[in-house]
């Protein structure tokens, strides 16, 4: 069997399985069986298969079939023009997400403080909202939190592989918790911590539960349902967060926190529980949804 026959079986494999992007998937997972890339996949369409190679891809491709998510299957998922490793520790980036990193870099940018900015992003998962921060605000400290010990191991992997890690903080806990006198990771001295921050960032799980529980298997089976359901109107962590956030913000600091696209007017009224004074907006996606709460005090 050559390369192109392989992707037409697969391709049609997938697409009776309903998967919406069967070709797509096909090339990925062979490029990943043959360690190439799709431009120089598609100079080689006639090339045998050999049989070491053609039982490599039917193994990612029954992994497929079994609803596995292809970017835990190969191990990465680009997010902000960076790679990050995957794994079901902690959910997968979405392209949506990118809008709070570009809302949080804007902020950044019209800032003008003193010090090094301080941001904390709450639920760091993978670290990509962490990592694309750092890398993008050479001056800034990030402080990473997040409940799970290995998505903090998983955020920290990627944070060496990208070459911020010794400008980020990891710290273990709920939400804002953290965000305290804390020890320092190499001495184990505790340290004066500020309690404020610049700017809250968060990609708290937003998902209805009976949206989770219906949802497809790629998402309900495989991914963490720690990062994703957040209770029977998908807002039961982002309202504490709300609740407890007044007292970690810096005064002309904000709070950005991703939101499902049916959420914003639920979501406005809590920040304007929580944030009397404050300006409040909902600012949209690149497919022009409900994405992000806003909140500058």
């Amino acid at each position: 069997m050559n390369i192109r026959e392989a992707l037409r079986r697969a391709s049609q494999a997938l697409a009776q399985a309903a998967s919406e992007e069967a070709a797509l998937e096909a090339e990925l997972l062979l490029v990943h069986t043959l360690a190439t890339d799709r431009t120089h996949l598609y100079q080689r369409l006639s090339d045998d298969l050999s049989p070491g190679a053609a039982d490599a891809f039917d193994a990612l491709l029954q992994r497929r079939l079994a609803h596995e998510p292809v970017p835990y299957i190969l191990g990465r998922k680009e997010f902000f023009g960076l790679e990050f490793e995957v794994t079901p520790a902690a959910i997968i980036p979405r392209p949506e997400t990118e809008t709070l990193v570009e809302l949080v870099l804007a902020f950044c940018a019209s800032r003008r403080s003193g010090g090094p900015l301080r941001i904390a992003d709450v639920g760091v998962g993978c670290g990509a909202i962490a990592v694309s921060l750092a890398v993008s605000l050479p001056q800034a400290e990030v402080i990473a939190v997040d409940l799970s010990a290995e998505a903090l191991a998983l955020a920290r992997r990627n944070a060496e592989r990208h070459g911020v890690a010794e400008r980020i903080d990891f710290r273990q806990g709920d939400l804002l918790a953290p965000l305290a006198a804390h020890p320092e990771p190499k001495s184990g001295v505790s340290r004066a911590s500020s309690p404020t921050v610049d700017a809250i960032a968060a990609n708290l799980p937003y998902v209805r539960t009976a949206d989770f529980e219906a949802g497809p298997p790629e998402i309900r089976e495989h991914e963490p349902r720690l990062g994703l359901e957040g209770g029977p109107d998908g807002l039961r962590l982002v309202e504490r967060l709300l609740r407890d956030a007044p007292g970690h913000l810096k005064p002309g600091g904000a709070l950005f926190a991703e939101i499902g696209e049916e959420q914003g007017e639920a979501a406005l009224g809590l920040a304007r529980a929580c944030f009397p004074e404050a300006r409040i907006e909902i600012e949209r996606d690149l497919s022009a949804l409900d994405r992000v709460l806003v909140v500058g005090t």
